[in-house]
């Protein structure tokens, strides 16, 4: 009977424990689901509403792993953020810098015009020789007004990639020496020699957009004469810089650039002379085009300068056989 009674009793007790340990293990596996479920439709949540993931890519993945998925996609997106924030804030200063330039460089022509043509209004016009002066005067300003619209123009259909090159096999030494003759004239008032480094006796063939290409030297070749010493020099070589490229440069003596200025002479408007001083004319725009006109041939330019002892612009371009 004692022995039928501690049977009983051990069966009792293995039945209660059986049964508190399948109570356990149901709560805990209902909790754990319940807790995963609700963790988890929280974390698909986050990466729906960042859109950082597809809402399938986190189906049947422990939740461990989401959550150090999540983290990981967190800090990125926030990396991202942050440099897209920086990148939009630069953006938006070099927008006013631009905008504001572009005010200045078109006001300053026409309120030009419109002073000379206010005055005629006002009785000037009655006087022929006061008439002629400033009709010459106000046409200058227009000028000026068109050659800027003209070069912004440029720079928009270079950058869309509108406007198509000519590319055509030429002698880059024979282009040089013309740009040389059209610039006779404004080097000799500041007294600037322009010249080659050395005697090209051979021509030195390229392919190229031969037009745009003059445009990029003669741009070059004048702000080397605006900014040059008097007196000075601005030199011209061309070497093989590999088998199959040239490189053209463009150097002065003239005043130099200083190092913190390089980094931005080919922005659209970027002076380096910040009193606002327009005795030098142009539209602001001359190396943003050489610029672009260079890029568009798949090419480089580079530049370096040391102020007060002055500049040195290379471009790239393809030799032909």
């Amino acid at each position: 009977m004692s022995v039928f009674l501690y049977t009983t009793k051990s069966f009792d007790w293995l039945l209660i424990l059986s049964f508190a340990l399948i109570c356990y293990s149901f709560c805990f596996i209902v909790i754990q689901y319940r807790v995963e479920r609700f963790i988890y439709r929280r974390v698909k949540k986050i990466y729906d509403d960042l859109t950082l993931l597809e809402s399938t890519s986190l189906r049947k993945q422990p939740i461990t792993t989401d959550m150090a998925t999540l983290t990981k996609e967190i800090d990125k997106y926030a990396k991202d953020k942050k440099l897209e924030i920086e990148t939009l804030k630069v953006r938006e200063e070099y927008r006013k810098e631009f905008l504001g330039n572009v005010s200045h460089e078109l006001k300053t022509p026409l309120f030009t015009v419109q002073g000379y043509l206010l005055t005629l209004i006002d009785g000037a016009q009655n006087d022929p020789k006061i008439r002629e002066k400033y009709l010459n005067r106000a046409n200058k300003g227009v000028e000026r007004l068109i050659y800027i619209v003209r070069d912004l123009d440029m720079i928009t259909k270079l950058e869309v990639g509108d406007l198509s090159l000519n590319v055509e096999r030429f002698d880059i030494v024979e282009l040089v020496e013309s740009v040389f003759d059209l610039l006779e004239m404004k080097a000799t008032k500041k007294k600037i020699t322009l010249t080659f480094d050395m005697d090209y006796n051979e021509p030195v063939f390229v392919n190229a957009d031969k037009e745009r290409i003059q445009q990029v030297l003669t741009n070059l070749i004048v702000n080397s004469i605006k900014y040059g010493r008097e007196k000075g020099t601005t030199e011209v070589s061309i070497e093989n810089l590999i088998k199959n490229k040239v490189i053209v440069r463009v150097t002065d003596n003239g005043e130099g650039i200083a190092k913190p200025n390089v980094p931005r002479l080919f922005e659209r408007f970027f002076r380096v002379d910040k009193s606002g001083s327009r005795k030098e004319g142009g539209s602001g725009l001359g190396l943003s085009i050489v610029k672009h006109i260079i890029e568009a041939h798949d090419e480089k330019i580079y530049v370096e300068s040391e102020f007060g002892v002055g500049s040195e612009f290379s471009f790239t371009l393809e030799k032909a056989e």
